[in-house]
């Protein structure tokens, strides 16, 4: 029997590849990110431990041409059968001060290249009435730390964006499952990427390991589970943070802003 397709935007590191070494036990691939040659390395990888068919597709999703070309992949894929839609990056520093530039793309990234490849997906998917979506979202989508106040406001975008969709499909009866993928800090190049000590931002404690978020993720997908939050100590935090009046939780999180600023004034 043929195997399934499953794609996976931001796939050259992190948690987008911790999804397509575990995929690949069951699906093909298509893999998406910038850097092609981290692509061809991590396909030819998958290829040899799991014989799976692994296509690799260069792609800069803030750009609308890329995007394009994404988008009219997947809408050519006759047996597509999972999206998980995780490329993304963060920024730091207060957002007044910050690149216009890195801040638009953020948005573009986080909130436009989700809509395009949402839509073309469920297109597919529902007609078909099978098959699932990943938006991997933030648990800084339940709650602000000063700055990075774009980042917050795109992922909880995602995960409201991908809550409305999951009414939509109940209310059409489709079998199509989406998910919000909301994962605290987990080890990745992620924050590399941002040139941030993982020290100053939380202790050892509450860093996830890629593998165990995708575990967490495909095992909750199985069951439907609309919203996903790996980690015993990041459900607990967006349970209580939840529940909080609202002047309540803005006085936490600037307490929580203000320590942060501190630490990393002591440390300059």
């Amino acid at each position: 029997m043929p195997r399934s397709l499953a794609v996976i935007t931001g796939a050259s590191s992190g948690i987008g590849m911790a999804f397509a070494r575990k995929l690949a036990r069951s699906h093909n691939l298509l893999l998406v990110a910038r850097r092609e040659n981290r692509l061809n390395e991590l396909a030819a990888q998958i290829t040899e431990d799991s014989g799976a068919v692994v296509t690799v597709l260069r792609a800069d999703l803030t750009n609308e041409e890329d995007l394009g070309i994404v988008a009219d992949r997947i809408a050519a894929e006759n047996n597509l059968d999972l999206l998980v839609n995780n490329a993304g990056f963060g920024t730091m520093g207060l957002f007044w001060e910050a690149s216009l530039t890195g801040q638009e793309q953020m948005h573009r990234l986080h909130v436009m290249a989700t809509v395009r490849l949402n839509h073309v997906a469920l297109g597919k998917m529902v007609r078909s009435n099978s098959g699932g979506i990943i938006n991997v979202a933030s648990v800084s989508a339940f709650f602000r730390v000063s700055g990075n106040a774009s980042y917050a406001a795109t992922k909880n975008w995602m995960t409201s964006f991908t809550e409305g969709l999951y009414l939509e499909l109940k209310s059409a009866h489709s079998a199509v499952k989406v998910q919000a993928l909301c994962p605290g800090f987990t080890y990745s190049e992620f924050h590399d990427v941002m040139h941030v000590d993982r020290e100053s931002l939380a202790p050892s404690a509450f860093w996830l390991r890629a593998e165990h978020v995708v575990y967490e993720s495909l095992r909750a997908l199985r069951q439907g589970k609309l919203f996903v939050i790996p980690g015993w100590r990041y459900k607990a935090i967006v349970s209580l943070i939840s529940k909080l009046p609202t002047p309540l939780r803005l006085s936490l999180e600037k307490a929580g802003a203000r320590k942060r600023i501190s630490k990393e004034s002591s440390q300059e």
